[in-house]
């Protein structure tokens, strides 16, 4: 296996045609529909690059952006953003397009985080990432970022740390009703 790849060496996109199976009851394609597509390009993309089986971790901040129209082409785009010792950060890119009018519009762009696995389960080294564009760089360091404040985060809020008197002043304004026992 290569030390290190490029993210074009790994990059994969594909098209499908929404059809009236995948809409939900407003008559737009399913949100879930559409993630499970994310889900499996991210999977094609960090085994590519990996050369292995891989399994996701964690799916960062996912904005519905645009509806899908049953009858539109959607197109995901995926590429590795982050690599660390054994996972990676795939960031996919949906867009949809009317192909009457030939509109083109972003859907959705989301952060997978892959972890790469071994025969026996185990998680398995990875090749790293060559940066050659600024672009590179930009995707690498927000990922970097992204996931060192998920980290920050989850610790701040975990029970054993959390000062409620800390955070009342976060409810002004908000609704709900505080009912202390």
């Amino acid at each position: 296996m290569e030390k290190f790849k490029t993210s074009k060496e790994s990059r994969v996109s594909i098209t499908e045609l929404m059809l009236p199976s995948h809409s939900n009851f407003g008559g737009k394609v399913h949100g879930g529909h559409i993630l499970n597509l994310m889900d499996q390009i991210a999977f094609a993309c960090a085994s590519k690059h990996s050369q292995s089986y891989c399994v996701t971790a964690s799916v960062n901040r996912v904005d519905f952006l645009n509806p899908i129209d049953v009858g539109e082409l959607v197109t995901l785009k995926a590429s590795i953003n982050y690599t660390g010792e054994t996972s990676m950060v795939v960031g996919v890119r949906v867009e949809s397009e009317n192909i009457t009018s030939g509109e083109v519009r972003h859907c959705n762009s989301s952060y997978f985080t892959m972890v790469a696995k071994d025969r026996n389960g185990k998680n398995k080294a990875i090749p790293g990432l060559i940066l050659k564009t600024k672009q590179d760089i930009r995707r690498f360091a927000r990922s970097k970022e992204r996931k060192q404040s998920a980290f920050q985060r989850d610790s701040k809020y975990e029970s054993q740390n959390f000062k409620v008197e800390e955070y009342l002043e976060f409810l002004d304004g908000e609704n709900v009703r505080l009912d202390l026992d």
